[in-house]
């Protein structure tokens, strides 16, 4: 047998073990709710080879392959166990088992490592949470991509019903349409089916009631059986409290902003400070898709080496606000062609810092350019170190955090040295660092921070909804602080 036989044997072998560990997966998340991560990724409703790319992967962040016959015996494990709802991540569980001693084997080490969700310490599974989205754009769309694709066994979140103006003839075909397929993101995972006469959207299943207003005053969800809903607005058109409390209706709990809040309203990046949340707090923005590309990452290096400065250039792809050929807008640059120029214009990212991460005392300045691509931007953070250090040490520390830490579901990490703004459509996290592009120099830094500022910053959003509504199950084993 030649070389490549052995290597395409191998692969089939793989693919047999990826395949079975399909329906697995699926069990676990429809009966106990329970997700299958493998570094933080989820593997459910993945193919074959989705798994087996998943599983690649962490080569490029810890140096070597993780192969599905090594984590299938932890999975097979999970599998004699009494979960509760849990985020079960198995490239962890193998990672932390290569490296105990103690001589146990995989059914013991997983009881243990997972012995929180197990038995007596399993949390219930609660009853669906439901959500209104206020608006229906790029985010909006993109965010109930995600509720729908969460709702799994029909506990957690549930999305009720998106509010929006009526555009004129089929308007909800059309939105239904825009819901299906996207130029960027792709088709729509499921099926899709419009109930004209009750003003419906079914998607996967889940009815979802197209209500028609032009004010918040006008609405009682409770006519729609709604109730104890958090409302995700993704107008932007109001960002104080008195604007958006407009919200709090009959049926209506919460309201969470994608978009910075004004005032008194709570800036929440995941990760960073979703745990400042009160149980009365009834308003909250989840900042902009900038400040949750570079607060993390701040943090990150703010924990480990001190920041006394720091100064975030944004080279942002071209948004909705902007226009396609030169016309009239309220600013002073954006009313020009955003597919045929870079302009520059301001951030708020930086400024907002100081909501997210109020324990970073160095002063932190930014500025922005938009360019001609539809989506994924890169923050260029230059910081002002406390101590001096290296490359190598920057570098291994933003691995580690990036596979272990309690931010890894924000901080992702890429030493691919052909990468492009495109690989990142789609990705999850908050921001990806560049391996290849970081310089350090004593105790000069410049990280480069990719991040989709449309998918990346929506799944923020629903790790914001999650927590707030109580369905934000632990994860295992539990991060490395």
């Amino acid at each position: 047998m030649t070389v490549n036989d052995d290597s395409f044997t191998n692969w089939m072998h793989r693919e047999e073990i990826a395949e079975s560990m399909i329906p697995i997966i699926g069990k676990l998340h429809r009966e106990q709710d329970v997700t299958v991560l493998v570094h933080s990724r989820s593997l459910v409703n993945k193919s074959v080879v989705s798994i087996l790319k998943t599983h690649r992967f962490a080569r490029q962040i810890a140096g070597e392959e993780l192969s599905v016959t090594e984590t299938m015996p932890f999975l097979r494990a999970l599998t004699t166990l009494d979960l509760g709802p849990s985020q079960i991540d198995i490239g962890m569980l193998a990672a932390t088992y290569r490296a105990d001693g103690r001589g146990l084997s995989v059914e013991e080490f997983t009881a243990e490592a997972v012995a929180g969700a197990t038995g007596e310490n399993k949390i219930e599974r609660r009853d669906a949470r439901d959500v209104v989205l206020y608006g229906f754009g790029r985010i909006g769309r993109l965010v109930a991509r995600l509720l729908i694709e969460k709702a799994g066994s029909g506990n957690g979140l549930r999305l009720r019903a998106i509010v929006v103006r009526r555009g004129g003839e089929q308007d909800i075909v059309k939105r239904a349409s825009l819901l299906r397929r996207d130029s960027i993101h792709g088709q729509f995972q499921g099926t899709i089916t419009v109930d004209e006469a009750n003003s419906t959207i079914i998607a996967n299943g889940n009815e979802i009631k197209v209500i028609y207003a032009g004010d918040p005053s006008e609405l009682d969800y409770t006519d729609h059986g709604i109730k104890d809903a958090i409302l995700i607005d993704n107008t932007g058109r109001w960002r104080d409290r008195e604007g958006l409390s407009q919200h709090l209706r009959p049926g209506i709990d919460k309201v969470v902003l994608t978009a910075p809040g004004k005032g008194d309203v709570p800036n929440i990046v995941h990760g960073v400070n979703h745990d400042t949340i009160k149980p009365d707090d009834r308003v909250l923005s989840c900042a902009s898709c900038t400040t949750n590309a570079i607060v993390p990452p701040l943090k990150a290096m703010d924990d480990e080496y001190g920041v006394l400065r720091g100064h975030v250039e944004t080279v942002h792809s071209f948004t909705n606000d902007q226009n396609l050929l030169d016309n009239y807008h309220k600013a002073d640059r954006r009313g020009r062609s955003a597919p045929l120029n870079m302009v520059i214009t301001e951030t708020g990212a930086a400024s907002a810092v100081a909501k997210a991460l109020p324990e970073l005392k160095a002063p932190i300045t930014g500025s922005s350019i938009r360019v001609p691509v539809p989506d994924v931007s890169i923050a260029i953070l230059s910081l002002r170190l406390g101590r001096e250090t290296t490359r190598e040490e920057v570098l291994d520390h933003l691995r580690k955090v990036s596979l272990t830490s309690p931010l890894k579901r924000q901080i992702d990490f890429i030493s691919a040295p052909d990468a492009v703004s495109s690989d990142f459509i789609g990705s999850r996290h908050a921001s990806i660092v560049d391996a290849g592009a970081t310089k350090v120099d004593g105790d000069s830094a410049i990280l480069y921070l990719w991040y989709d500022n449309e998918f990346g910053y929506s799944c923020q959003v629903i790790r914001v909804v999650q927590h707030v509504s109580g369905v934000e199950y632990p994860t295992y084993p539990a991060p490395v602080a």
